[in-house]
């Protein structure tokens, strides 16, 4: 485990999935959901923080639930790609994992996988994934990509997201059947599992009891996916708590519906910030400006 530590905020990243497993604010709040059944050891993978998967979302292709990113040892990267001469990060960890001989046996391709967490000015987690294809053979490969983000809730009754209305959605409940939202936002009663096409470049996902609001951005992944398991689903799962489903919302941004193809030497980049704001601002509208505007979306490097 790595921590990454400023006179403010803390973050914790393991090499086991190349994963962030805690990110605090300025009181030393936790915001990220971790179980408290979590293994941190092959082959499950943490459950919590934000695992990485790649190259397969879900278990629709041969691979693993989620792909193999989120259950092997990364690397810390010893070169990285230079960060934007306009970004300030207050602290930020550079991994990489590549193709091994294990993997060959169950995906044949060779790529480079390089992530940058990475904390902003005012505390932000900022996420950036590059993909490159290193196949030498010529030949191309296609994947899908998500930040499964565990977000701390106190309470998931007394939740919301906001920015997902109105779209199309498949519904992993019922054999990825398509249907459009219904509603001014979504709230939780029961079992989700959903993925949200073509959604906008933030989404709010508000706290009420705390009077917070998660505000994510997000670039290159053009889907969300939100999950909670209820109560059921979580007595099944040996790594997850009975009744802990009712603290944690998963909130991800994924590419999901259009799968990418990269050629040999083509590099994909997705990129994610979360950001804590007063849950005022976001009770309606996205912007605390009263400007609906998602194009007008920057992010670190």
């Amino acid at each position: 485990m790595i921590s990454c530590i400023d006179s403010i905020f803390l973050k914790q990243v393991y090499l086991y999935g190349g994963q962030v497993t805690s990110w605090k604010n300025e009181r030393r709040e936790e915001l990220l959901f971790l179980s408290s059944k979590a293994l941190f050891q092959p082959p499950k993978p943490i459950r919590g923080g934000i695992p990485i998967c790649f190259p397969q979302f879900g278990n629709l292709d041969s691979l693993e639930q989620h792909g193999f990113a989120r259950n092997r040892l990364w690397s810390v990267d010893p070169d990285p790609p230079p960060c934007s001469s306009h970004t300030n990060s207050r602290a930020f960890i550079d991994l990489i994992l590549r193709h091994s001989e294990e993997e060959a046996k169950i995906w044949s391709h060779r790529y480079e996988l390089r992530l940058r967490v990475a904390l902003g000015p005012a505390g932000d987690l900022m996420l950036t994934s590059r993909i490159r294809n290193t196949n030498t053979d010529g030949k191309s490969f296609t994947f899908t990509f998500a930040y499964h983000t565990y977000f701390f809730v106190t309470d998931i009754s007394e939740v919301r997201v906001e920015g997902l209305e109105t779209l199309d959605y498949l519904d992993n409940l019922q054999n990825r059947e398509r249907f459009t939202e219904q509603g001014d936002a979504i709230t939780f009663e029961s079992e989700v599992d959903k993925i949200y096409l073509s959604t906008p470049t933030k989404i709010a996902i508000l706290d009420h009891e705390r009077k917070r609001t998660f505000e994510l951005r997000k670039d290159g992944l053009p889907d969300a996916v939100v999950w909670n398991p209820w109560d059921k689903k979580a007595k099944a799962m040996a790594d997850f708590g009975d009744e802990e489903y009712k603290h944690m919302l998963c909130v991800e941004a994924a590419c999901v519906e259009k799968p990418i193809t990269l050629k040999p030497g083509e590099e994909w980049k997705g990129r994610q910030e979360i950001s804590i704001v007063p849950s005022s601002y976001c009770s309606g509208q996205l912007d605390p400006r009263g400007q609906l505007d998602l194009r007008r979306v920057t992010f670190g490097c």
